[in-house]
């Protein structure tokens, strides 16, 4: 393999590129394909698709600045991170992704609405692993944070 191709599997790995940039223009073009047309958009799908990538990216360079490490798991955090929106809920992160999934699935409609439950269901298997990954790292004071924090929507899951 070729140094671009690796570097373009790299690319095609990291799972932002793939929630931000290759999903939305696969259902784009599946919507195009289907007969939509710029008419056919639900423009109220857009505010939603800004606020999950502004949520992902902001929060995650929060993550970054006060827990170190890098980007996901591969790279964990050194500190829990435990204020911000890590005080509300314990992923936000990927709330983010399916936030911009929901703007997605309105954009468009149709199948879109499936790319927004097959990643709601994968990212909750995901953020499982995570959190065991997260208890051995950080022990006791992790597991407090969950008994605190809920996993996905504040005060209620």
């Amino acid at each position: 393999m070729t140094s671009p191709q690796r570097s373009l599997a790299r690319w095609f790995k990291s799972n932002s590129n793939r929630v931000f940039i290759v999903w939305p223009l696969a259902f784009a073009a599946l919507f195009a394909a289907l007969g939509g047309t710029w008419a056919d958009l639900n423009l109220w799908g857009l505010p939603l698709m800004a606020w999950g990538y502004a949520q992902y990216r902001l929060v995650g360079n929060l993550r970054n600045a006060q827990g170190g490490g890098g980007p996901g798991l591969s790279n964990p955090p050194e500190r829990l991170v435990t204020t911000g929106p890590y005080g509300w809920t314990r992923n936000p992160m990927y709330l983010g992704h399916l936030i911009f999934f929901t703007g997605v699935g309105l954009a468009l409609g149709g199948p879109a609405w499936a790319l927004l439950v097959g990643h709601a269901v994968w990212y909750d298997r995901r953020v499982r692993g995570d959190e065991a990954h997260l208890q051995a790292l950080f022990g006791d004071d992790y597991r407090a944070y969950m008994a605190r924090v809920k996993r996905w929507i504040p005060g209620i899951y």
